[in-house]
């Protein structure tokens, strides 16, 4: 279920609530990416990830400042209390860096994953399967759908 309000979608689906600030596109790596100034794309991860990671501890990246990146390309690694992952681009162009604000306070990428807890910029252009946020609803609903699925069929088999 979503609700729209003050340029927010707002999700409730199963155990999960959140809310989708529009304006943004988003992917089915559930990142999200602002246009932050013309061809300068701030990413970062999307509740939901963010959710499926637990509290992040520590990320590092393998790519620098300067460095020409590709979409889908590994640009370094996250650890949450649940999962480890890769972090890809989901922008082509040029790695402007790592957000600085994180290495002081990483709690900001779960506390305020919409705002200050971004991941990094790139000068470029964002991946081209990018959706909008009624895309990234749907994309959710899939997800969440195959979670519960894949729960109810371990509980008939277990």
């Amino acid at each position: 279920m979503a609700g729209s309000h003050n340029g927010t979608i707002y999700y409730k689906r199963a155990r999960f609530l959140t809310h989708l600030p529009e304006g943004r596109l988003y992917t089915r790596s559930h990142c999200w990416l602002l246009e932050v100034r013309s061809g300068v794309w701030r990413v970062g991860l999307t509740q939901f990830a963010s959710r499926m990671l637990g509290n992040v501890v520590e990320f590092g990246f393998s790519v620098h400042g300067g460095e020409t990146v590709a979409v889908g390309q590994s640009a370094g690694w996250i650890e949450g209390f649940k999962a480890v992952s890769d972090i890809y681009c989901v922008a082509a162009g040029e790695f402007l860096g790592p957000n600085p604000a994180l290495d002081s306070d990483i709690t900001l990428l779960d506390s305020k994953p919409y705002g200050d807890g971004w991941l990094y910029e790139v000068a470029g252009l964002p991946d081209p399967e990018t959706v909008d946020v009624m895309g990234y609803v749907a994309i959710l609903d899939a997800t969440i759908d195959k979670m519960l699925e894949s729960r109810h069929d371990q509980q008939d088999h277990g």
